[in-house]
């Protein structure tokens, strides 16, 4: 069946309601984590069918856990006492000359190395790849038949960032950065920041792991809390407050009264992780927006619908709000049904915030920009397996 189009109009929303809140959870955040283990195995797998048998073939290994470890921080060094458990879980297709299970622990593990500070030998990873039911391994046909959708589900996506969602990611980019690092060699991967609106009044609420071996004292913690405070301060500008590790206690005697760890990871204690529970697509959840459920990391690069329609989502509204400037914003819903071809969704729902509405010109050419950036789906792969999206 051909795809439906439907094209409404829409008041704006979030940034003109009275509360806004959004969040981003970062890099070494037990989440992102495995969001980005999943990724890292999905990739790897991609390229190696590509080798082995020019096109992709079935996998999704879009099921990561990351149990927790146990550490001991100390002022000027602590020491971890159990590792962290790292569990990927999927279905893949074999290879001629690799093993899947092996494949996978090393792409992990090389993700680890270079996203994370740490030692990735901190973490003990695991690989349980089974095959595929039958019925869902038929569904992606030889390089020559066109790829059809291996599950029923949504996408959606949105355009533009507001300022608190632009303020969340900028702050997120800064405390990830080798420059604010180089400032505070006590920063740790792992961090998250919650971002709020009250009107005008806006929030930014961050949980930040320190590293114990570059902190002295409870007051040397304080003093380098403060300056840190004044740095990102500067980098957000006066009208945007900054609360940084709430349950810090002023009056604390020891280490547990401050955010003290051994790795920079929460989880090498305090916490474990999920695919599916952080970031969506774009690097944000976003509760006031149209938002998919759909943990993008990990599934089928070139047919799973929960990972190319939220991509083709924020592509078609960013697209949209490019191409026509009486636009404000986008929002953008994609249906899948299993068995149909990628190139041909069951639905693409638009809803569009202009002032003038929508007529039907506007209608006719928001149509167009989404079937052009459908049909460039193949291309939206190709940029996914080189990390040339975010995706979370």
């Amino acid at each position: 069946m051909p795809t439906r189009f439907v094209i409404t109009e829409a008041r704006p929303d979030p940034p003109e309601n009275a509360v806004e809140l959004c969040e981003h959870k970062g890099i070494g955040h037990p989440d992102t984590i495995c969001d980005g283990a999943a990724e890292a195995a999905s990739c790897a797998l991609a390229r190696a069918y590509l080798d082995a048998y020019g096109t992709v073939q079935h996998y999704n290994v879009d099921k990561a856990l990351l149990i927790g470890g146990e550490s001991a921080p100390r002022f000027g060094g602590g020491r971890t006492v159990t590792p962290m458990r790292l569990i990927i879980c999927g279905r893949a297709t074999t290879l001629p000359q690799a093993d899947v299970t092996s494949l996978i622990r090393s792409a992990v593990r090389d993700h680890l190395a270079t996203t994370l500070h740490c030692d990735p030998n901190l973490f003990a990873i695991e690989a349980v790849v089974r095959s595929g039911s039958p019925n869902l391994v038929r569904v992606i046909g030889s390089a020559a038949a066109t790829t059809r959708v291996n599950d029923t589900s949504i996408g959606a996506g949105f355009a533009p960032w507001s300022y608190l969602e632009s303020s969340v990611l900028h702050l997120a980019d800064v405390l990830r950065s080798e420059e604010f690092r180089s400032h505070f060699p006590v920063v740790g991967d792992d961090y998250k920041v919650m971002g709020s609106r009250y009107n005008d009044e806006i929030t930014l609420t961050v949980a930040l792991a320190f590293v114990d071996r570059e902190v002295t004292s409870v007051a040397h913690y304080f003093v380098l809390k403060a300056r840190m405070l004044e740095y990102l301060q500067q980098c957000t500008g006066s009208s945007v407050r900054i609360v940084l590790n709430a349950l810090d206690d002023p009056a604390a005697a020891n280490e547990t009264g401050v955010y003290l760890t051994v790795t920079g990871l929460s989880a090498e204690h305090g916490d474990d992780g999920q695919v599916g529970r952080g970031n969506r697509v774009g690097g944000l959840i976003t509760p006031h927006r149209t938002m998919s459920m759909e943990a993008a990391a990990g599934k089928n690069v070139v047919a799973h619908a929960g990972k190319l329609y939220n991509v083709l989502a924020f592509e078609i509204a960013r697209a949209v709000v490019a191409a026509e400037a009486d636009v404000s914003q986008v929002s953008v819903q994609i249906l899948s049904t299993i068995g149909d071809p990628i190139t041909a969704p069951t639905l693409i729902a638009m809803r569009l915030c202009t002032s003038a509405g929508v007529k039907e010109g506007l209608s006719r050419r928001a149509r167009e920009i989404a079937q052009r950036e459908l049909e460039q789906i193949d291309e939206l792969s190709t940029r996914i397996i080189r990390g040339g999206i975010r995706l979370f």
